[in-house]
Parts: structure tokens; sequence; C-alpha cells
């Protein structure tokens, strides 16, 4: 009898593509999860590649194969350099990161993680981290409720959402799943199903800073990267996709131009070079196999070399 599926590895082929694997080479993925694309990247490697693999999540130790080649590390990836350092690794190959939830985060009820099961309002990646969902609907005030929603949900009625809350959780218990949805019932605009999923995308990504983790791995992208290297990241929202785009194309995370100067050159050049022109989407026949991929954008850069 085989083994319920952890997690189906997105874009699998058009990463081992993007990443132009070179067989001896050091590979890092960010995001191990299930192993779907750590296997596929070993497939690609002789006996002196190798590769150091991260997550956060303690469920993903299970899937580590025995394999001399890997080094598991039991931790976020905005430590990407320090664990690198750790084990002698300087630099690397290239870089991997499918960032969002597991499939297996989301079916295992009482992670909290799906509006689609009863259990605590937790998702946390990390159980060992303190803040929780429920925290953050219980103690965060007005402003920041509104705040969250609006940018990491864009959530309709954010203000009203956040004061609603505010009002509901002197009386009522938020502690789980279905407390917060009925309670919350009378301020939901549209489909209840895509209301709650966008709602719960916004407590996620503040429960465990993703986009704040997104931003301090990406910084150690190019130091880490040896010249032609590649990185690889698959991005599920809107807001992660411009902070790759941005970061890949001007080296740095905002929206405007990168400096130039009295002569209109640019006064530094981006560390990465995007292969990718515009994002790698999935093609309708793995989106019928896994509707999971169906938001899911592939963008690869190439580390500069160095002049």
């Amino acid at each position: 009898m085989s083994e319920p599926v952890y997690h189906v590895p997105v874009l699998l082929h058009e990463v081992i593509d993007g990443l132009n694997i070179r067989p001896n080479g050091v590979y890092v993925d960010c995001t191990f999860g299930g192993g779907g694309h750590s296997l596929e990247i070993l497939k690609h490697l002789n006996a002196e590649g190798r590769m150091v693999v991260f997550d956060q999540d303690a469920d993903a130790r299970k899937n580590v194969p025995d394999d001399d080649r890997i080094i598991f590390v039991p931790h976020n990836f905005r430590h990407l350099q320090r664990f690198c350092r750790l084990h002698k690794i300087t630099q690397v190959d290239g870089i991997l990161a499918d960032l969002g939830v597991s499939s297996h985060q989301f079916d295992t009820a009482d992670r909290g993680f799906s509006t689609r099961f009863e259990g605590d309002l937790d998702m946390r990646m990390d159980q060992r981290q303190q803040l929780t969902a429920f925290e953050v609907v219980n103690t965060y005030d007005e402003q920041r409720l509104h705040k969250l929603f609006e940018q990491y949900g864009e959530v309709t009625n954010s203000k009203t959402l956040a004061r609603t809350i505010v009002q509901v959780r002197k009386t009522a218990s938020l502690k789980t799943i279905s407390n917060f949805k009925q309670a919350l019932h009378s301020v939901v605009k549209g489909n209840p199903n895509k209301y709650f999923a966008q709602v719960f995308q916004a407590l996620r990504i503040e429960v465990n800073d993703e986009l704040g983790a997104l931003k301090e791995m990406l910084q150690q992208v190019p130091p880490l990267l040896k010249p032609t290297g590649r990185v690889a990241i698959i991005t599920f929202h809107s807001l992660e996709d411009r902070i790759v785009k941005n970061f890949f194309r001007k080296g740095h995370f905002e929206e405007e131009e990168v400096d130039v100067d009295p002569f209109g050159l640019q006064t530094s050049t981006p560390p990465l070079k995007a292969i990718t022109k515009k994002p790698i989407v999935p093609t309708e026949a793995e989106m019928k196999r896994n509707s999971r991929a169906r938001s899911a954008r592939l963008r690869v850069a190439e580390r500069v070399e160095e002049q």
C-alpha cells in the first residue's frame, strides 16, 4: 500500500532545467518539505555532489533520505549563510526555495492552516516559536490588525474586520477555527471560502514572518552563490513574487529604479541577472494533476560573473 503524499513538488522539471545542475556541485533546498525537489536534484548529482536542505517544520525531517550527500538543517532559511558556514560551505552552485505551505501542513487539521478543518488557530510552521494566529487575533490592536489584513491578505473590508475582531474578542473566544469563522460571519464579503482564505493567508504570513524571512534569505543569496550559479524561487502570491522580481532585477526590494549618476549610468550593477524575464507558470496538465500548483510562479536568476 502506498504512503500518502506529503507534498507534490510544483514545477519540478522547470526547476531542474532552471538550476542548470552541475553533477559535482553543492545545492541548497531552502524548503525541503516532502523532499520532492531535493530528490530530483540528487538524481543529477554524482558522488561528489552535496545538498544542504533546510526546513523549520519538524515533520519534514521524516522525509530525509539515507544519503551521505545530504545535510539537514532544522531551521528557517533566513539563517542560510550561518548554517552553510557551520558546515564549512562558503559558496554553492544553486539555491532553491519553494515558498508557501506544504500539502502536509494544509491537510493536518491541528496545525490550523486550513479553513476546511477544525483545530486551534495556530499556523506556526516552526512549532518551537511562541507566536500563534490566536495570539495575533487576541492581542494585536485594531490598527495593527487592519494593516496586516490589508497588506498581507488584500482583504476588501480589512478595517471593518479588524474592528470587529477587537470587539468580538471581549466576549467570545477566537481560539479555534470554527470559533473564529462563526464570530466573524457577519463581516464576510463575497464568497466565504475565498474571504477566509485571504484572512488566513494574512495571519499565516504574520505568524511566520514570511516576507521578512524571504528578504533576509534573498540578501544572502549573491555572496553564497558561485559566479554563474543559479537561484530558483517559487512563489504563490503577488507579495512574494514582487519581492523576488525586484531583488533579481535590481538587487534590492524597492519599486523605484536603481540610483543613477548625473550622466545616466547606473552606479552599481545588480549581483544577479534574471534568467526568466517573466515568471514560469505551471502547464494546464500540471494544474489538472495538482490544483495547488495553479498560483505557482517560478523565477530564476544567475550570479553575475565578477569583472
